[in-house]
């Protein structure tokens, strides 16, 4: 390996040490990382050293400089940070920057009851709040192939990397589609692992006061350099516990969390039973229809000692005992059963997961001026949740209450049952190989490289089995058992008994379950290979500076295919969303440069100007070809004040799942169909147009329909373009002579065109009948509808949704950061505050709509920040660490803040106020290779705040889609480390 300077090494733990800190490096730090064997350097041989600087690579160019003077802002975050506030994945360290801290980011814990991207447990970056398909992350400046499961993997898995590899994380807040290529629309994230000789053993916990959410880690890492070369390996194993919703009072129950309009009182029901608020969760019993008094029977399982539905409700004259009727007014809405059923409570929040990783990394000098490479990195993640669902007799609807045993009367019931039979279990195998040359060819350097990445992910889902559902209900038609086989799992009938408080109850016996419940397994796998050849070096001297130049070629392919499990190709999982199988390649190949101009340098108000300009055409299968480009300018003013600025364009092509997912079915309401009951409609180009459909104006009632519309969504092959976008930026950094104080200020605007978005079954019949050209509308050829022949049901039979091009897309907002460091008598003090102030983040999915802008919004707080305070003093540091997130509110997207419970009007709670974030920790030294850190996150027990569930999802009543707000309260954690 070529030998660095002293200087050059200095630098590289500069950049490592973080923005701040880069910004105040001066001469004497050069001074304090000094080695012994640097101090035989002669007086001559420093000074030629510092004339040849060597150059490194910073991420958001390709040509090496001294990478103090970026052009655009970059955030270096160290993994010192993550042990500093007890942060245990990649993911958790990452939404600690403003840049994604200002929008909500996709966490394990959503995958919990909703089908996300990448699958159970898949974590992601979205910079800016853009989406994480519009965030490129790297692993050492080269692409890291998609993790997950499911049809739609697109983005990195933060859980397939351990964070105890990670040296830095260096943010580009840029497009930089110019010289990354599609996808570095919202910027870069490039993860740098660690190097160097020696070893170390790792052990760290996190463990909350209450209990729940435990995670244990423990990691082993050696390496060794020689003669020509080095190499590195490093193991980690982590284990989080999960954290189930009885483990906070927070989650275990949802109340309405309403609120009486006139005299702010609260207006939610008290269950009898407690002596509490009510818990509104979905229940299970017997549904009563709203024309004969709504609400449920339901069993008394507590003897509570409750009357008997026959002597409250008129429509029944008779039922066993047990039975009581809730739900029917507001003193009875507190009866309602469901909220405190054991299986809820041991319901997921957190999901359950292992990761065990193993990472090599190693190189060699094949000849004094070239080098080989090479990197592997293979982890396993399982993860694991519980949920409980209900299920009913769906396909007959309500019976009459004479069919079940024991009750008599003239009403109608629907028996809804409750099941803690669905869990998810998910294992993802994802294996990355790199292996590459780079050497220097006089005074240019060159760097060639191929990668393979490997994702193979099978996910188990608990189901219900559709024909068994099917041949169930059949056994309350009068048709036997006996001998009956359900036609596509094969199973052999059972009479389940649909009136059993038990069964109901979700104590179904084992016969029972057998015969209802299944488990589907689907399987995704993910490849994607690269090839990277770039060189680098100065072209020729201008009176300013050399000139820098950078120039390579690039050739990528991807494929993905998912495998629904059998039942769920065959449609026979009751209750859920079908899939196909998803199937799809694409080879991406590209051409690049780059030039750094040194313009002006020396003159009054000018130091320094620099320029640097990139351009690439990318051509992608499955798209086509397209160019982008990037102009930045890096002026120096002088007296420590700098301006940089920049503009470029990017563009991000279809990823696979959004061109080849195959569709996925589910079911909305015939409410969503415009031309119900039009002729009261108050827009008139609706009426116009169902009107034109010959819609009579007499259909203002489903009838005999199901009552919901078949919503198929599917990938947009053939259709789409690629998505573009526009990236300007301007900021104004100064750092004071002393080195004391350093401050930027960067302004972002970002505009995308064409950006492709999912589009529901709802929009696709809202475009069609609020068309202006109505005949000729394309929308208006996505679903199938009723043409009123069978009893004048002119309902929609279907609609076809699936992924668009949409309209636009627009992020602005401000960066803030300023650092202060000096040297006292109580020691060393370092003071970092990041601010990242969001003015605008609109999305307008098709030209006629309004824009929507979602900043403000929950989960989107307009002003987010951190303030990191260290001080080191002897052989002890000592970090406090404050995060905080603006007040939000959706009452500006609703409208209005108020609803009617029970007749009376009261107001529901969709706001969250201002938000902080306290953590402390002490590190200390023993026998010089034994580091200890103890600490406590979320000092105060900040709960998270409370919501109406009425106007927000909720566990409990925290806001489900608000990444920034901590689900664990007060926890100690700790990490030691053994270096040898």
């Amino acid at each position: 390996m070529a030998k660095q300077s002293y200087l050059s090494s200095s630098i590289r733990s500069i950049m490592m040490a973080g923005f701040g800190t880069a910004l105040l490096a001066g001469a004497p730090a050069f001074a304090q990382d000094q080695s012994a064997e640097d101090d035989q350097i002669g007086a001559d041989e420093k000074e030629s050293v510092v004339e040849n600087v060597e150059k490194i690579q910073v991420t958001g160019s390709r040509i090496r400089t001294d990478g103090l003077d970026s052009a655009t802002p970059i955030e270096i975050i160290t993994a010192e940070i993550a042990e500093d506030q007890g942060l245990q994945t990649l993911g958790e360290l990452l939404r600690t920057s403003t840049v994604a801290a200002g929008s909500d980011q996709l966490i394990a814990a959503y995958s919990v009851g909703f089908v996300t991207n990448g699958g159970q447990g898949a974590e992601s970056i979205s910079m800016r709040g853009l989406g994480a398909s519009r965030t490129l992350v790297l692993l050492n400046g080269r692409r890291a192939g998609p993790a997950g499961t499911r049809g739609a993997v697109s983005a990195f898995d933060m859980n397939a990397l351990p964070i105890s590899i990670i040296e830095r994380v260096e943010i580009l807040k840029d497009g930089a589609s110019s010289l990354y290529g599609s996808d570095a629309v919202a910027g870069v994230i490039n993860i740098i692992t660690k190097k160097g000789e020696g070893g170390e053993v790792n052990v760290s916990g996190l463990a909350p006061f209450e209990g729940g959410g435990e995670t244990y880690r423990v990691n082993g890492t050696y390496g060794k350099a020689f003669d020509r070369g080095s190499w590195r390996v490093v193991a980690d194993y982590n284990v989080n516990t999960g954290l189930k919703r009885g483990d906070r009072d927070y989650f275990d129950c949802t109340e309405r969390y309403l609120f009486d309009y006139e005299t702010g009182e609260r207006a939610d029901p008290i269950d009898p039973r407690t002596g509490n608020y009510h818990c509104s969760e979905s229940g299970f019993g017997l549904f009563h229809p709203g024309s004969f008094g709504g609400g449920r029977f339901q069993y008394d399982y507590e003897n509570f000692g409750l009357p008997n539905v026959a002597t409250e409700n008129d429509f029944v004259t008779n039922a066993p005992d047990g039975w009581y009727w809730a739900g029917y007014d507001k003193e009875s809405d507190g009866l309602l059963d469901g909220g405190r059923h054991p299986a809820r409570m041991n319901a997921t929040v957190i999901p359950e997961t292992t990761v065990a990783s193993v990472y090599l990394q190693g190189d060699y000098d094949l000849t004094d001026t070239t080098s080989m490479y090479g990197e592997l990195l293979h982890s396993s993640r399982n993860t694991k949740s519980e949920s409980v669902r209900q299920f009913w007799t769906r396909e007959l609807g309500y019976l009459p209450v004479s069919a079940a045993p024991g009750w008599e009367g003239s009403t109608f019931v629907l028996p809804v049952h409750y099941t803690d039979h669905y869990g998810n279990d998910t294992t993802v195998d994802y294996t990355r190989g790199v292996v590459g040359l780079e050497g220097s060819i006089g005074f240019w350097n060159w760097d060639a490289s191929y990668q393979r990445s490997h994702n193979s992910g099978e996910y188990k889902q608990d189901i219900i089995l559709f024909d068994s559902m099917i041949m169930a209900q059949e056994n309350l038609l009068g048709i036997p058992c006996e001998g009956r086989v359900t036609e596509t799992s094969g199973r052999a009938c059972y009479n389940y008994d649909w009136f059993d408080p038990q069964n109901m109850f979700g104590n179904q016996n084992q016969e029972a379950r057998d015969f209802l419940f299944g488990q589907d397994v689907g399987n995704t796998t993910y490849k994607q290979d690269t090839f990277d050849a770039y060189i680098t070096g100065d072209l020729f001297n201008m009176p300013s500076g050399p000139v820098g130049v950078a120039a390579g070629v690039y050739w990528q392919r991807d494929e993905l295919k998912d495998v629904p499990g059998e039942n769920t190709l065959a449609g026979n999982s009751w209750g859920l969303s079908g899939a196909g199988i998803t199937q799809g390649s694409a080879i991406t190949r590209a051409v690049y440069a780059e030039f750094q101009m040194p313009l002006l340098r020396d003159l009054p108000g000018v130091e320094s100007l620099d320029l640097t300009a990139s351009g690439r055409w990318t051509d992608v299968s499955a798209y086509g070809s397209d160019t982008t480009f990037k102009v930045s300018a890096n002026w120096s003013i002088g007296a420590g004040f700098r301006v940089r600025a920049s503009r470029g364009s990017s563009f991000r092509a279809p990823a696979l799942y959004e061109l080849y997912l195959e569709n996925q079915t589910g079911f909305i309401g015939q409410t969503a169909d415009p031309c119900l009951n039009w002729v009261e409609s108050t827009n008139e180009r609706v009426r116009q147009n169902c009107a034109a459909d010959g819609i009579p104006e007499t259909y203002t009632d489903t009838l005999g329909s199901s009552g919901s519309i078949l919503s198929i969504s599917g990938g947009g092959a053939g259709q789409l373009k690629a998505e573009t976008s526009i990236s300007e930026g301007i900021g104004l950094v100064y750092t004071s002579p002393e080195g004391v104080l350093a401050a930027s200020i960067d302004y972002y605007d970002v505009v995308i065109n064409n950006q492709i978005s999912n589009v529901s079954g709802g929009a696709v019949l809202s475009q069609c009948y609020n068309s202006e050209d109505f005949a000729n509308e394309p929308f208006c050829d996505q679903f199938q509808r009723n043409d009123g022949s069978d009893d004048g049901d002119w309902s929609i039979i279907q609609v076809r949704g699936g992924y668009l091009n949409t309209a636009e897309q627009i992020v602005r907002g401000v960066d803030i950061v300023v650092t202060y460091q000096d040297s006292f008598d109580f020691g060393d003090l370092r003071v970092k505050l990041d601010h990242t102030n969001q003015i605008q983040r609109s999305f307008q999915q098709f030209p006629t709509d309004e824009p929507l802008n979602s900043i403000g919004l929950v989960g989107n707080p307009r002003h987010v920040g951190s303030l990191n305070t260290t001080l080191n003093r002897d052989d002890w540091s000592f970090n406090w660490n404050m995060s905080y997130y603006d007040k939000t509110e959706d009452y500006s997207y609703y409208g209005f803040d108020d609803t009617t419970y029970r007749g009376n009007k009261v107001r529901f709670v969709a706001e969250t106020p201002s938000y902080f974030l306290h953590s402390v920790s002490a590190t200390t030294t023993f026998n010089d290779n034994i580091e200890a850190t103890f600490g406590i996150a979320n000092l105060f027990d900040k709960q998270p705040p409370s919501v109406s569930p009425a106007a927000s999802y909720t566990f409990g009543n925290v806001p489900l889609f608000a990444s920034q707000l901590d689900y664990l309260g007060r926890r100690a954690f700790f990490n030691v480390s053994y270096s040898f």
